[in-house]
């Protein structure tokens, strides 16, 4: 992870703390934000507190969290910032796919539900929000799993090249 996805997923976090309890992220994602930051090499003070504490001091990391959030600049939260983040989220998850590094079936979830969802449904999303509500309707029902997880990694790699075609082109 680079610190572009480290900001964006920060950014994102932000966002949905501010959405109904039970969409909230959890103490301990913000702690594993903290950590993933810190990885990207991103500094700033209270990063380091956020991301060293111990499971019984977790209470302590919305509050941190808001000042890593300060310290970063990332406040106010603009609408256009926080698009971009989705966007940024969406891609780096597609490539964790395509490289094997996340799930297929997990990746098109959080896609669909952390980037697609909050942008819209966008048309070069489509395809993966397809196969992730697919997932979800089927979920009971014996599906081929393997025959999903390709789906999925052959959309997310025609994501990916779509994107980096529009990218050059501009």
């Amino acid at each position: 992870m680079d610190a572009g996805v480290a900001i964006s997923l920060i950014r994102m976090a932000a966002a949905d703390l501010t959405m109904a309890p039970w969409h909230r992220p959890s103490d301990d994602y913000l702690v594993q934000l903290g950590l993933d930051a810190l990885m990207a090499d991103i500094e700033v003070p209270s990063l380091p507190l956020l991301a060293g504490l111990a499971r019984g001091e977790y209470p302590q990391a919305h509050e941190l969290f808001d000042l890593v959030l300060e310290e970063l600049g990332l406040l106010p939260l603009a609408s256009e910032d926080l698009a971009k983040a989705r966007w940024t989220a969406a891609r780096w998850r597609a490539g964790q796919i395509v490289a094997c590094q996340l799930d297929p079936v997990h990746g098109a979830k959080l896609i669909y539900e952390e980037s697609a969802a909050e942008l819209d449904y966008p048309d070069a999303l489509q395809p993966i929000v397809d196969l992730a509500r697919a997932l979800d309707l089927l979920n009971d029902q014996h599906l081929d799993q393997q025959h999903v997880r390709d789906q999925i990694t052959s959309a997310a790699r025609d994501f990916l090249a779509t994107e980096t075609h529009q990218n050059h082109s501009l």
